[in-house]
């Protein structure tokens, strides 16, 4: 069996490991030995986000293991999104109050003298649709290090992710097993009932995983990382954070590889559909 690297390289020299720990909707009380957990089991990858209101919780465990003197930290890796304002989705009557003058560029220089004064090693874009990235990429000084969309076999983003290699631009793909809870936090967050669809539970996969002796998920992410394809999985549970980071040990075969990538459903399950009137929704065109 071939060696797979465990780090994808950024475009400005720095690796970043190919297996994350995704930390949106992670419980507070859990995330924290989530975190130490994810860093036993071999984890150098943290993704977060301000508006997950987790980064503190982040920074707790993460002190707890420099304090140790098991890492030091430059040994992890933490991805961040920053926003503009105090407010985490602010409504005004009853409404989400958007910003409608916004323009990326701009934002984009921001973010620019963000890494000039410092404050961040490399930077990169979220959500965005191939003309956005295009634009970005012809108007920036720094070029964007990485792309973080959502993929996975029913929503492969072929198409984007051929763009960003011919821009060196690395690929992040978060829900990589579909979000199975996705529908929960829909209903309790939102009041939204969605009936979606369950890739762990996908008969082709569950056949896949069988001949392979391993979980749907596993599965699931060697597919991504065999593409090249960083991956942060999100799990509170010990159990299943090993499982997820212990995908190393086989290869899929092309025949495998193809009946992954005819699963193509192009089904977004994150629609964002409260900004889609947005002008710079992204999701308007194919990718």
């Amino acid at each position: 069996m071939a060696s797979f690297p465990h780090y994808v390289k950024l475009n400005n020299g720095a690796h970043m490991p190919i297996i994350g720990l995704g930390t949106w909707q992670a419980k507070a009380g859990e995330l924290e030995a989530a975190v130490e957990t994810a860093i036993e089991y071999g984890y150098r990858h943290i993704d977060t986000a301000w508006a997950y209101m987790n980064e503190k919780d982040i920074g707790n465990a993460l002190k707890k293991v420099f304090d140790a003197g098991k890492l030091k930290r430059e040994d992890i890796f933490v991805v961040s999104k920053p926003t503009d304002g105090d407010a985490l989705f602010p409504r005004k009557d009853g409404k989400p109050v958007i910003d409608y003058e916004a323009d990326l560029v701009d934002t984009w220089k921001g973010m620019e003298d963000a890494v000039d004064a410092g404050m961040t090693k490399a930077i990169g874009l979220s959500n965005f649709n191939s003309e956005q990235i295009k634009r970005i990429y012809e108007n920036a000084r720094i070029k964007p290090a990485n792309l973080q969309v959502e993929c996975h076999a029913y929503l492969p983003q072929v198409k984007l992710f051929e763009l960003c290699k011919e821009l060196n631009i690395t690929f992040t793909a978060y829900g990589p097993l579909g979000n199975p809870s996705l529908s929960i936090v829909l209903k309790e967050n939102f009041g939204i009932d969605a009936v979606l669809p369950n890739l762990l539970k996908d008969t082709s996969i569950q056949a896949i995983a069988e001949r392979n002796q391993k979980t749907p998920a596993q599965i699931l992410l060697r597919w991504l990382i065999q593409r090249g394809i960083i991956v942060i999985p999100k799990s509170s549970k010990p159990i299943r954070i090993k499982e997820n980071f212990e995908i190393y040990d086989f290869n899929l075969s092309e025949e495998e590889v193809n009946q992954i990538n005819a699963l193509d459903k192009n089904i977004r399950l994150f629609k964002y559909d409260w900004m889609e009137d947005h002008p710079n929704f992204p999701f308007k065109i194919p990718f």
